[in-house]
C-alpha cells in the first residue's frame, strides 16, 4: 500500500512538472469568424487604419508574363519602388516593428539598408484546404503538453490560436503544397567575408496531411516525408538525410541519416536541437533549419500577441538573382531584398529549467496570412541577441502559396558570419510540384540506395 502511495504521489509530482497545454477546439461561434472578419486561414481580413496593410482579397493567383510552375524568376512587382529605406541612421525611429536581430545588423553594418516596399497580402491556399481549416476549427486540440495535435487534417490546425504550441503547430502544418522536388545549394559566409558553397543537393518533401482526396479518417500520423541527398562536394557526396515527422506522439517522428564513411543507414536522434548542422558545415544549428526543424520540447512556447512589422516578403527577385550577386561579404544584397509591412504573430521561447539548448531564448514571427515563421530572433546565456534566422519567402501562384521554407537563413550577429541555404538560384528548377510518390521512396532502405550511388 505504502509502495502504491508513493508510486502515486511521484506520478503527481511528475505530471506537475510538465507543461500542460492541452486546449479544446473553438466554439462555432468563433469559428464563424473564418467566413466573415477572418480570412479562411485566420487572419485579419481588413486593412489596418493607415491602411499600410491593404485587406486580404485572397491568395495570389495571376500568372504573371513568363511564369513556369517551380521558377521564381517572373517577379509579378519588378516594377515597384521602394516606399521607405531603413538604415542605421534612423533605424530607432522604426525599431518597434523590427526584429532585434535587424536592429542588430543594422547598427552594426553602416551599409546594411532595408528596402521597404508596398504590402502585398499574397498568402493563401485552395478552396479545399479553406474548407479544412474550418473544420479543424471546431474539432482540432493540443496534445502531448501542446506538442502534438489530434483531430486536424488538410488545413490550418488552429486558425484561432490560444496558445505559442498551437501557433507553432500551425507553422508546422502551413500550406506549401502536396509534394515538391528542390535542387538547393548552401551558400556560407565566415565572418572575414569570405563566400563559399557548403553543400549542392536534392531534397524531396511529400505531406499526406495535404492529399486532397485524403480525410481524417484516413490520415495515419505523419504529416511529412522529406529526403536530402547531398551531391556535392564530393568528399560528402552520397550523404543522405530521411525523415518521417508525425503530428503527435502517437506517430512520433523518425529520421535517418547516411553517411558515405559508414556504408550505413542510422537513426540519427541527434539532427535536432542545438547540434551543429552538418549541411550549413555547422554555422547554423539543426533546429533553425526551414526555420524550424524537429522537436522544439526543451523550450515554453508563450503566444504573446500580434504586431506589425517590417519582414522579408515576395522575394521572387530575390530568387531568380545570382548567387554572386545576392549573396554579399556581410549580408544579402539589400538591392535584391524585398521588405514588406505585415502582421505576425509573436510566439517566445524560454529554455525550460532543467533543459539544455545554447540558444536560451527565441523570438518566433509568424506570418498571418500563411503561418509560416518569416524571422526568429535567438539569444544567448547572457541574453544577449546572438541570432537571426530568416527566409526569403516565394511566390508561387500556381499552387498558389506564399513558400516559406525554401531561401532560408542564418545571421551570427555576433561574428559576422551568416548563410543561405536552400538558394536554387541558377538553377533550372527552384520548387517543382510533382506528383504524389510511393512510400517506398522514402523509405531507409532507398536512401542507402540513392547514398551508394
Amino acid at each position: 500500500m505504502k509502495t502504491t502511495l508513493k508510486m502515486a504521489a511521484a506520478a503527481l509530482t511528475l505530471t506537475a512538472a510538465l507543461p500542460l497545454h492541452a486546449n479544446a477546439a473553438v466554439t462555432a461561434d468563433e469559428a464563424a469568424k473564418l467566413q466573415t472578419t477572418l480570412t479562411p486561414l485566420g487572419a485579419e481580413k481588413a486593412a489596418n487604419k493607415e491602411g499600410t496593410i491593404p485587406a486580404w482579397e485572397g491568395a495570389y493567383a495571376k500568372v504573371p508574363a513568363g511564369f513556369k510552375p517551380g521558377d521564381f524568376r517572373a517577379d509579378p512587382f519588378a516594377a515597384e519602388k521602394p516606399v521607405l529605406a531603413i538604415t542605421g541612421k534612423n533605424v530607432d525611429q522604426y525599431a518597434a516593428k523590427l526584429s532585434a536581430a535587424t536592429v542588430a545588423m543594422l547598427k552594426k553594418y553602416p551599409t546594411y539598408r532595408l528596402d521597404i516596399y508596398p504590402t502585398h497580402r499574397t498568402g493563401g491556399a485552395p478552396a479545399w484546404v479553406y474548407e479544412n481549416t474550418f473544420k479543424n476549427a471546431t474539432r482540432a486540440k493540443s496534445v502531448d503538453g501542446g506538442y502534438g495535435a489530434e483531430g486536424a487534417y488538410g488545413g490550418i490546425p488552429f486558425p484561432i490560436p490560444k496558445t505559442g504550441y498551437e501557433a507553432i503547430m500551425n507553422h508546422r502544418l502551413a500550406w506549401t503544397g502536396e509534394a515538391a522536388i528542390m535542387p538547393l545549394r548552401t551558400v556560407i559566409v565566415t565572418p572575414d567575408g569570405k563566400r563559399a558553397t557548403a553543400t549542392e543537393a536534392e531534397q524531396t518533401f511529400m505531406r499526406p496531411y495535404y492529399f486532397k482526396d485524403g480525410s481524417l479518417d484516413k490520415f495515419d500520423g505523419i504529416y511529412q516525408f522529406g529526403r536530402l541527398i547531398t551531391r556535392a562536394p564530393a568528399s560528402k557526396a552520397g550523404e543522405g538525410i530521411l525523415v518521417h515527422d508525425g503530428i503527435n506522439e502517437a506517430k512520433p517522428r523518425a529520421i535517418w541519416q547516411y553517411l558515405v564513411g559508414q556504408r550505413r543507414v542510422r537513426r540519427a536522434p541527434s539532427v535536432s536541437y542545438d547540434t551543429p548542422d552538418s549541411v550549413t558545415s555547422g554555422i547554423g544549428l539543426f533546429d533553425e533549419a526551414f526555420m524550424l526543424f524537429g522537436p522544439i520540447d526543451h523550450h515554453e512556447l508563450k503566444l504573446v500577441g500580434k504586431k506589425e512589422m517590417y519582414i522579408p516578403y515576395n522575394n521572387n527577385r530575390a530568387g531568380s538573382a545570382k548567387i554572386a550577386d545576392l549573396v554579399g561579404p556581410q549580408f544579402l544584397n539589400p538591392d535584391l531584398v524585398r521588405w514588406e509591412l505585415h502582421r505576425v504573430w509573436e510566439v517566445e521561447a524560454t529554455l525550460i529549467p532543467g533543459k539544455r539548448h545554447v540558444v536560451t531564448k527565441r523570438r518566433y514571427y509568424l506570418d498571418e496570412d500563411t503561418w509560416q515563421i518569416i524571422l526568429v530572433d535567438g539569444y544567448d546565456a547572457q541574453g544577449q541577441i546572438w541570432r537571426g534566422n530568416y527566409t526569403l519567402t516565394l511566390l508561387a501562384p500556381d499552387l498558389p502559396a506564399v513558400l516559406g521554407n525554401v531561401m532560408w537563413g542564418t545571421y551570427n550577429v555576433q561574428t559576422g558570419a551568416y548563410l543561405l541555404n536552400e538558394a536554387s538560384n541558377e538553377m533550372p528548377t527552384q520548387y517543382k510540384a510533382i506528383p504524389r510518390l510511393p512510400a517506398s521512396y522514402f523509405g531507409p532502405e532507398e536512401l542507402a540506395n540513392q547514398g551508394s550511388r
